[in-house]
Order: C-alpha cells, then sequence, then structure tokens
C-alpha cells in the first residue's frame, strides 16, 4: 500500500489534495462525511454511512424492519450486507422486542366475562400441563404490527407440527391486557384448555366404497345415521349363535312335540352368509362400521 501525504486543500475547499513522496504524483480526496468520521475516528458513523452508501436500506429502516417482526438473517438478505453490520442495528430493537415479549406474559386475557386474574404465561402453563406440552422447550417473540399495537408470539412443537399462537398486548397500570388473534392462541387461554386441540373421526378409503354393493352403502348409511338397540346382538354374534343353541338342544323335544321340534330345527338350521336367522340381511356391527371390516369378512 502506497502511502499519501496530505498537501493542501482546493480553492473550494470541496478537496483535500495528497502527494506520492517518491514520484511526486497528485491526488485528491473528496472533503465528505466519510472523510470527516475518519479523521476523528468516529467507527460508528464509518459503518453507518457504509452500510447508507452500499444498501438502500437505511439505520432507521433496518430498525423499524427489525421492530416490525423481520429476523437480522431476513433484513441482511434483503438489503445485501453482511449480519454483523445488520447486528449493530438490530440489537437495541431486539431487547426491546424481548421486553415487550415478557411484559405480555405478565398481562392478563381478556374472555367473554371480563379480564382474568391469572397472567397469560400461568393460564398458558396449565394448559400445556393439560396437553402435555414442554412449555421450557416453547419459544416467546414479540413485535409491532402496523397499527403500533405489540403482539405476542408463542410456538412450539408437538410431534411434527408447529403451533404457533398469537396476541394482542396492550400494556396499561395494571399489567396489561391480552386479546387472541387467532385459533389456537383463544383455545390455550379457554377455560376448558384441556380438551385436545384436533379430534379423530372414522374414515374410509375409496377402495373399500369402490368394493360395497349399493345395499352394503345403504345398510352402513343407515347404521351409522340410526342408533342400534342394545338388546340386538352383532353380527358375528348373530352367525356363530346357531351352531351353539343346536349343540346343547335337548333331546327330549323331538319326542315330546314333533312341531316343536320342527320349529326348533327350522330356527336353528345354518342361514346364508350375510343374512340372519330370519332371511334378512345382516346389519353390521358398529365395531365393524368404525373399522371398514364388512359383513363376509372382507376389508
Amino acid at each position: 500500500m502506497r502511502e499519501l501525504r496530505v498537501v493542501g486543500l482546493e480553492p473550494d475547499a470541496k478537496f483535500v489534495v495528497l502527494a506520492d513522496p517518491n514520484t511526486g504524483d497528485k491526488f485528491r480526496v473528496p472533503v465528505d462525511d466519510t472523510l470527516r468520521a475518519a479523521s476523528r475516528g468516529d467507527l460508528a458513523r464509518l459503518g453507518q454511512i457504509q452500510i447508507e452508501t452500499t444498501s438502500q436500506l437505511r439505520p432507521r429502516e433496518i430498525q423499524a424492519r427489525i421492530r416490525g417482526g423481520a429476523s437480522v438473517e431476513q433484513v441482511s438478505q434483503e438489503a445485501g450486507i453482511p449480519i454483523a453490520k445488520v447486528e449493530r442495528f438490530a440489537y437495541p430493537v431486539l431487547l426491546e422486542r424481548s421486553r415487550a415479549a415478557d411484559m405480555a406474559k405478565k398481562g392478563h386475557p381478556v374472555r367473554p366475562d371480563g379480564p382474568t386474574v391469572e397472567t397469560l404465561l400461568e393460564i398458558v402453563t396449565q394448559a400445556f400441563r393439560a396437553r402435555g406440552h414442554n412449555l421450557d422447550a416453547a419459544t416467546w417473540d414479540a413485535w409491532r404490527d402496523d397499527d403500533g399495537h405489540w403482539v405476542a408470539e408463542l410456538q412450539w412443537q408437538a410431534g411434527r407440527s408447529t403451533n404457533t399462537a398469537h396476541w394482542r398486548y396492550q400494556p396499561d397500570a395494571h399489567g396489561g391486557t391480552i386479546t387472541a388473534l387467532d385459533d389456537i392462541a383463544a383455545d390455550l387461554v379457554d377455560p376448558d384448555c384441556g380438551r385436545p386441540l384436533r379430534y379423530l373421526t372414522p374414515v374410509y378409503s375409496a377402495r373399500d366404497v369402490d368394493d360395497w354393493t349399493e345395499t352394503e352403502v345403504a345398510e352402513r348409511r343407515a347404521a351409522v345415521t340410526s342408533p342400534i338397540p342394545l338388546d340386538q346382538p352383532a353380527a358375528s354374534e348373530t352367525a356363530s349363535e346357531p351352531a351353539v343353541l343346536e349343540a346343547h338342544a335337548p333331546d327330549s323335544v323331538a319326542a315330546d312335540d314333533p312341531d316343536q321340534h320342527e320349529e326348533t330345527v327350522a330356527s336353528h338350521a345354518p342361514h346364508a352368509p350375510g343374512r340372519d336367522k330370519r332371511g334378512k340381511p345382516a346389519l353390521p356391527s358398529w365395531d365393524d362400521v368404525l373399522l371398514g371390516v364388512r359383513s363376509n369378512g372382507r376389508i
């Protein structure tokens, strides 16, 4: 690197004249904010000037993006500048967001009957304990929305799903109020917070439905929509009942009353598959409907 010495200023005082002591070549440098900050040794001002000249975002705009919920990485990629230079201006804003998240935890959620006595953190802790989640693994954050209100966020992992809840935090002299902004946030602060978020319902595959006949579809629809009497046996039990009764039928019935013997034999005679002892189509059991098992044993 070649060393230059200061010769003086140009008549308009807009440039500093430098010269090479070895060759005598002269150079000039514009007198601007960068040169003034360098002459004072103001490194912070130098970094700010460098961001302003190499990026389309000014430091105030960078802080506004961070305060609005953007991360340091997102702003760095958007502005096209190193992360270290963004962190220099983002650090105080990140502290502000962290303090706002801590204050939101101490706020009181608003329910239809008014604000709760418990804080948001206490209610969420009870909800997580009731559902078996780990609150220590969850992350809290806060930022300002377009209207200038603070939005508190709670994010946690449940299995392979990432759940996120958002509340609006309004500070006041009593700790502030919390208003749910989505369904997950409303469920967490609901008094019945122990109920699961999702419910399971039986689902039949398209292959099973294609294999059914029109009669079977009608029977299954009727079995689902109408309740099964408690005294009515299941289809599997009805199919095995004649063999059991025939094995234990007394021999004295045939000797004492031939007509009664014929009626007993007719009632205990084997019937066609899928039919009950009266010859009518057998209704599937409730387990068969839920599990998708057909009355003839096929899946």
